[in-house]
């Protein structure tokens, strides 16, 4: 049986999405926080089971007989290293044969400070003996999908990643990835660096949202404290603008790049581009 935690998020969907076009629903394992949320999933068969990042008992009850298991790593930012760690040691305990960690893109070298958690946590991973592969995933570019409208709206794409390059991936492809991954043999020891085919700056972004929707669209590039202050003034939790402002300095240092083209190799196809993801955001 293949497990898969926070499956009824997004990413968590897209894996089970294509983990059934190999598998049986019989053989998966979807492990929620809520239950109701994932009605659809039981209905297609699939086993549903409840645990919580937090609760060490609910984990370790729902990994039993669990061969394989995909860590799709915690949202909360901060909690993340303990919360894995009650996931890696329920599948110590439950014997899992192995355990896939979504980490993040080159995170033993990584300038963003959202790789320190995910460096403690690839190292709990070393350190419990427990068979694992890493997929370090790179950025979605659904994350700037999301802020297409309010460009389109003032004109300006605003950031502070200067001319870093951004190998984004779209969920689905990352996803198949992961899918693939859990469909192979001999998996444990391996480190996958998963990006998209296709790099680019945040000033091409804003050409291309240009180009495509023919509304002109510039990129204003500021300092890291500015762009702090702009998305916290947009609404944003203080701590979570502070994340979000050093990520895109860190991507200005190459920490979101990578060109190996490690997605397309595993999945068989190219990674969905930016401008497909521009068209169907419009």
């Amino acid at each position: 049986m293949i497990a898969i935690t926070g499956a009824t998020g997004q990413l968590g969907h897209e894996v089970i999405t294509a983990l059934l076009k190999k598998h049986p629903p019989e053989s998966l394992v979807a492990i929620v926080r809520n239950q109701s949320k994932a009605q659809s999933l039981a209905e297609k068969g699939i086993h549903v089971r409840v645990a919580d990042y937090s609760d060490k008992d609910a984990l370790r009850t729902a990994l039993v007989g669990v061969e394989k298991l995909l860590l799709i790593s915690s949202s909360e930012v901060g909690q993340r290293a303990a919360q894995h760690r009650n996931v890696i040691e329920a599948a110590v305990q439950t014997g899992v044969g192995l355990l896939a960690y979504t980490s993040l893109l080159h995170a033993d070298t990584s300038p963003l400070q959202l790789a320190q958690e995910h460096r403690e946590t690839e190292q709990m991973l070393a350190d419990s003996g427990l068979p694992h592969v890493l997929l370090r995933n790179g950025w979605y570019t659904e994350n700037y999908m999301a802020s297409v409208p309010a460009a389109l709206a003032h004109g300006v794409i605003p950031g502070c990643a200067g001319e870093g390059k951004i190998a984004s991936a779209s969920r689905k492809d990352y996803a198949e990835a992961a899918a693939q991954v859990l469909s192979l043999e001999n998996q444990a020891g391996k480190i996958y660096e998963l990006a998209g085919d296709e790099a680019w700056t945040l000033s091409e972004l804003a050409q291309l949202l240009s180009d495509t929707s023919g509304k002109q669209v510039a990129y204003q590039n500021m300092c890291e404290a500015d762009y702090a202050a702009l998305l916290e003034g947009a609404g944003l939790p203080g701590p979570f603008a502070a994340i979000l402002a050093d990520s895109d300095t860190g991507a200005s240092k190459g920490g979101l790049f990578d060109d190996t083209h490690q997605i397309s190799t595993l999945t068989g196809h190219p990674t969905t581009s930016l401008l497909t993801s521009l068209k169907n955001a419009l």
